[in-house]
């Protein structure tokens, strides 16, 4: 006996006749990868809602190492496309890598903005390329910077240059040995972020004179996550200031397994509920046996050629 739950053989609901802006959020849980690469593909509905300006005042870039179809990607240049199509709408990205100095300033130059920026494994990002684009920034309010190998210099660059700046994550892996103390970070979030009201320091060298700085200096913060910041000694006054002030404090030995980047290796990929990075499962959102796309194909010779398609392939 056929469930009553699944639709009738010839009587399935077309794709295509979903209202765009349904479609549009279903592909907005997409990242910009999936996008370009094969939802845009599907008929020229899906490929017209791809193509609007709005649906990329988001950009996220962040990559699935384990999927082998990335190495035959120029992900720079994926992403240089991805900014194009945004058309100056940009409010929000993802860079996960590939970032270098060049892509920073082709994005900050293309979308003036821009609210949100995350950069992740970014190591050809310099601390010179970093400091050029701050000016250019004067909207943005959250940003995280995780795992690149920035010094403290463009952090007081940033700070002076983005008074709105809300939210500010700077995460980096802590080496037990040689063990090493340094307040730099902290003194530069303190001298010149004073608007902040969440901020994260995973692995941080600062001491307990560097946190008592950014205590007086910052005084909207709300949220102070300080998982890994060994150095840190949270026993007496700075602790219980902390503790009064504070009202979500993460402490040095608190577990760090709900952390967007999990641990001090890459890990991407993962759809497990506790990964909140990797991109949705798509095909789990939807009952595909109500839903069929038109048959034929859609797309007339010239809706598509191969470079608009696929301008970042190798």
């Amino acid at each position: 006996m056929v469930s009553s739950s699944r639709t009738a053989p010839g009587r399935g609901r077309n794709w295509v006749e979903l209202p765009n802006d349904v479609t549009a959020s279903i592909l907005s849980r997409l990242g910009a990868i999936e996008i370009l690469t094969s939802a845009q593909m599907v008929c020229v509905t899906w490929r017209n809602i791809c193509k609007d300006p709005l649906t990329w005042r988001t950009i996220d870039m962040r990559v699935d190492l384990d999927d082998q179809r990335h190495i035959h990607y120029d992900l720079e240049k994926m992403c240089r496309h991805a900014v194009d199509r945004s058309s100056g709408n940009l409010i929000d990205i993802n860079v996960d890598i590939f970032g270098t100095d060049e892509l920073l300033k082709y994005i900050t130059d293309s979308s003036m903005g821009i609210k949100r920026l995350r950069l992740a494994h970014c190591y050809d990002i310099t601390n010179e390329g970093l400091s050029e684009v701050a000016s250019k920034l004067p909207l943005l309010e959250d940003l995280e910077i995780s795992y690149c190998s920035f010094s403290h210099e463009p952090l007081e660059v940033v700070g002076a240059s983005c008074p709105l700046l809300k939210s500010f994550k700077f995460n980096n892996r802590w080496y037990r040995w040689p063990r090493e103390e340094s307040n730099d970070d902290a003194l530069a979030i303190a001298g010149t972020m004073h608007e902040l009201r969440h901020l994260q320091l995973l692995g941080n060298k600062l001491t307990t004179d560097g946190l008592r700085a950014i205590l007086d200096r910052c005084p909207h913060l709300e949220s102070l996550d300080l998982r890994r910041c060994f150095n840190l000694k949270l026993g007496g006054k700075s602790g219980r200031r902390c503790a009064e002030r504070i009202k979500k404090l993460r402490l040095p030995d608190d577990p760090i397994d709900n952390s967007e980047l999990v641990d001090t290796d890459i890990d991407y990929g993962s759809n497990d509920e506790d990964n909140p990075s990797a991109f949705p499962d798509v095909d789990s959102m939807f009952d595909y046996d109500e839903y069929e796309f038109s048959s034929g194909n859609d797309y007339e010779d010239n809706d598509m050629d191969d470079y608009d398609v696929y301008p970042w392939l190798f």
